[in-house]
């Protein structure tokens, strides 16, 4: 057990060196590939010594390796029709070899736009931006870029291939393992390689797919007229005070006026309402309320009893009375 342990380490340091050496290799392979060979400075002398040919003479042709590139694009354009332009637009990439990607599209009562993105081929991507952007309408604004994963492909490729090796190399071990130990140790093994190679998988195809086809983002827009600037009007003359300026002056004090006492009143008017309101109640009230009338005089009634007397003249006290009733009684004697 202790040696197939041994030999499992063994197998996994020699697949994770033999990566880490490979992805570090083919890099330096494919730089020198593409570094152009300069001429020799030196001369080879002919058979006589008198003649000479340098390698420049010998027409050798060095092939530069292909480049992965990755179209990345952003346009944004301005027209009439928002839907027609995008029926247009889908025409274009779609003759050119291109695929629609996903597509966005808004309408906000005069105000409509639509986001579409394409997969364009890499070959065809400089033409169909340019004949997009002459086609469709007004192209306002255009964002370009480019990304070389050439190396970035290369280090994946070569990683792929050690991770596949280093994989076959610990599944045959899994066959001469006795004990269940051994079995476990093995399985642990193969999983976790297996899980390496699939993210390496994962990164090896989405680098394809990139490279594949170009991506554009397309944004039309609803092209808006602008609105004219209205030209200020010119300022009347003023004119000599004259009978009808002073009317026109007179009338528009009496208006405003009679419209500040309108609104003076309409403020009042509640206030009027609820006061007389009160007013009456209170009217009311003090007729059935004998004590809020105050106290009344009463008209002394006359000997003969026909019920008239004269109105005192003023209002005496009874000791007062009396008195002056004995000292104008005549005299009997």
């Amino acid at each position: 057990m202790a040696a197939l342990a041994a030999v499992v380490l063994l197998v996994s340091g020699c697949g994770s060196g033999q990566g880490s050496s490979s992805a570090g290799d083919a890099p330096a392979v494919q730089s020198m590939d593409r570094q152009p060979v300069a001429p020799a400075a030196t001369s080879i002398a002919g058979p006589q010594g008198n003649e000479a040919f340098t390698p420049a003479d010998s027409k050798v042709k060095i092939q530069e390796p292909d480049r992965a590139i990755v179209y990345t694009g952003d346009m944004t354009i301005h027209a009439k029709d928002v839907t027609a332009a995008a029926d247009r637009a889908k025409q274009i990439v779609t003759s050119a070899g291109g695929r629609l990607d996903r597509e966005q599209s808004t309408s906000d009562g005069g105000e409509s736009s639509s986001t579409i993105v394409f997969k364009i081929p890499p070959d065809r991507y400089p033409a169909v931006v340019e004949q997009l952007g002459r086609e469709l309408g007004n192209r306002k604004s255009l964002n370009l870029g480019t990304e070389d994963v050439t190396q970035q492909i290369a280090d994946v490729d070569s990683r792929v291939k050690s991770s596949k090796a280093a994989l076959d190399q610990v599944r045959k071990f899994l066959a001469r393992a006795n004990t269940i130990a051994e079995v476990l140790k093995v399985e642990r093994e193969i999983s976790s390689r297996e899980a390496e190679l699939e993210s390496l998988q994962a990164r090896q195809r989405s680098l394809a797919a990139q490279t594949a086809l170009g991506t554009l983002t397309l944004n039309i827009k609803r092209l808006v007229a602008p609105t004219p600037t209205p030209k200020p009007k010119p300022k009347p003359k003023p004119q000599p005070p004259n009978f009808f300026s002073g009317l026109e002056a007179g009338w528009h004090a009496l208006t405003s006026t009679t419209r500040v006492a309108l609104t003076v009143l309409g403020a009042l008017l509640p206030w009027l309402i609820v006061v007389g309101v009160l007013w009456i109640a209170y009217i009311a009230v003090r007729r059935r309320a004998p004590w809020l009338q105050g106290p009344r005089t009463t008209r002394p009634s006359a000997p003969d009893g026909t019920g008239n007397a004269e109105e005192p003249d003023e209002v005496k006290a009874p000791g007062e009375r009396e008195t002056h009733g004995k000292a104008d009684e005549p005299d009997g004697s």
